[in-house]
């Protein structure tokens, strides 16, 4: 690095980071330097639809840098942390890149976190600035940011997408092509935190995960190579922007690289977004198991052309193989399975692999020198085709959470591979998951695999969705409840979903023990199912004799 690391980030060794600049894997570049290459090559293309606004590449870069120079004059500056919870839109697009540009650090919130998450965020990373919309729905960020400034006093900005507060700044002018310009602020160097991402936060509260920007160049390039993607993908953001998925992996950032237009969907219902894939000819989508289990159970191929739609990305959680066969028939595409980690390993299918792998694995890594390892309880490698946790680096591979030695102490072994928490089995450099660790249920010994049996039970022709849960039981510990969407009009009772599940000559330990039929499930703000909630669920009928 130019100058020491940024106090409570874990460099790379200098060994490994020379190793990486000279083989070419870190190009040295920024994120804004990326799109600014890219923009150099082309700038009339259109980079960015949103609604009605089109914008070119010359414009995005344009955009980046009078915003950056105006963010920079407010005080803003480098490795200031930035807690950014801004919702999907142009202006999350521009702000995000100008402050890669200025060198701040984006700590990058979802739009339904609350007090609880957004004041952990805050003082985790010491933040100088909050970004936020005005208001969504009924309800006011502006009033929780107001409660942040008077908690934290090293908070000096709040910047408001819509109208500001008292004591807050609206971003829109900041924005405008109109007004002065202030001297363009200094870059970066690459080896610099570029962002923080969030750990998984399900089951205790996220982590900061700090990406610098040439491992985060790098994540881009090597996803949009695994999907395929160049100069005429066009790619729809649905799920948050401000998740690993669909920023980097490959996501806008990945677009970018390759000279791609990225469309922002306003919603994710079936409707708004193949009447979007129609209209602006998308080529690939980044979704989740929910949204595509309810695009499956409309009609849409009936009613818009998707001619063009080449790939639906899936990533979150595991895609049943039942699913992914049916959106090939149905969409006439290639699904894409993703699985991979904010905190680095990306694994994507190839475009081009055979049945066995595309419908079945959850990919390979996407850089040649990601290593994985897959061990078992007393941390010894399994061979491969034997279930175990996976631990993984690589050239992308973050070397700590931000200011939290205890945490690393954990999620790293001795020798620096970082615990994914995934039980999966290995074949080669495949990797097949069978849900985390925690999915695992325990039945007096016998451990069963949730994802397993979700898969069998996502073939019976009433079922909509699908998932498997853990419940208590006093002499075997733990039993298995599946929790079942069926299909509209249709119901499914208990004895009829077992005999199923007989039919299809599994051990007799994995068969649900209860049924819990729901409407819908408890999803994370990026589409995965909160498994928790839907075990404390359970678990609260039982106790009250349900």
């Amino acid at each position: 690095m130019s100058r020491a690391p940024l106090p409570g980030f874990v460099p790379w060794p200098e060994d490994l980071a020379a190793r990486y600049r000279r083989d070419g894997l870190w190009e040295g570049l920024t994120i804004d330097q990326m799109v600014a290459r890219t923009a150099s090559r082309d700038p009339d293309r259109i980079a960015l639809i949103d609604g009605a606004l089109r914008v070119t590449y010359g414009g995005l870069v344009a955009g980046v840098e009078r915003l950056a120079a105006r963010l920079h004059a407010l005080g803003i500056g480098a490795r200031d942390r930035v807690v950014m919870q801004l919702p999907n839109g142009d202006a999350f697009v521009f702000t995000y890149l100008a402050l890669t540009r200025i060198g701040a650090i984006p700590v990058m919130a979802l739009r339904a976190h609350r007090h609880n998450e957004v004041r952990h965020f805050i003082g985790a990373s010491q933040a100088s600035a909050y970004l936020i919309p005005d208001v969504i729905r009924d309800f006011d960020y502006r009033e929780m940011a107001a409660e942040m400034q008077g908690e934290f006093g090293h908070l000096r900005h709040v910047l408001v997408d819509g109208h500001p507060g008292a004591g807050q700044t609206a971003l829109g002018p900041l924005l405008e092509e109109a007004g002065e310009v202030p001297p363009a602020p200094p870059r970066p160097d690459p080896s610099e935190v570029a962002t923080m991402l969030l750990s998984g936060g399900t089951t205790s509260v996220s982590k900061l995960i700090p990406r610098i920007h040439d491992d985060y160049v790098l994540n881009a390039r090597l996803c949009a190579a695994a999907g395929g993607f160049g100069p005429d993908t066009v790619f729809m953001a649905i799920l948050p922007l401000g998740h690993n998925y669909n920023l980097a992996s490959p996501g806008i950032l990945g677009t970018f690289y390759t000279g791609g237009t990225v469309v922002l969907a306003p919603a994710a219902d079936a409707d708004s977004v193949f009447a979007l894939v129609e209209r602006e000819h998308v080529s690939v989508i980044a979704a989740a198991v929910p949204l595509i289990a309810n695009w499956l159970n409309s009609d849409v191929e009936q009613r818009f052309d998707l001619g063009s739609l080449r790939v639906i990305q899936n990533g979150g959680a595991r895609l049943p193989p039942e699913l992914r066969a049916r959106l090939r028939q149905r969409f006439g595409c290639t699904p894409q399975e993703i699985y991979g980690t904010a905190e680095g390993l990306i694994n994507m299918v190839p475009l081009d692999a055979p049945d066995s792998l595309l419908l079945e694995s959850s990919g390979c890594p996407v850089s040649p020198l990601d290593e994985i390892v897959v061990l078992d309880d007393d941390g010894r490698p399994v061979a491969d085709g034997e279930p175990g946790e996976l631990v993984t680096r690589g050239p992308y591979m973050m070397r700590g959470y931000f200011d939290a030695p205890e945490k690393n102490a954990e999620a790293f072994t001795a020798d620096g591979f970082y615990r994914m928490g995934d039980i999966v089995r290995k074949q080669g450099r495949y990797v097949y998951t069978e849900g985390r660790r925690k999915d695992i249920i325990n039945r007096g010994g016998e451990k069963i695999s949730c994802d397993e049996v979700e898969n069998l039970i996502f073939a019976h022709p009433k079922v909509k969705a699908v998932t498997l849960v853990a419940m208590p039981d006093p002499i075997f510990g733990e039993k298995a409840c599946a929790c079942v969407i069926p299909k509209p009009g249709q119901s499914l009772d208990f004895d009829e979903l077992i005999g199923f599940l007989r039919a299809q000559r599994i051990a007799s330990f994995k068969l649900p023990e209860r049924l819990e039929i729901m409407a819908e499930f408890p999803v994370s703000p990026v589409g995965k199912i909160l498994k928790r909630e839907l075990r404390e669920r359970v678990a609260a009928r039982i106790a009250a004799g349900g």
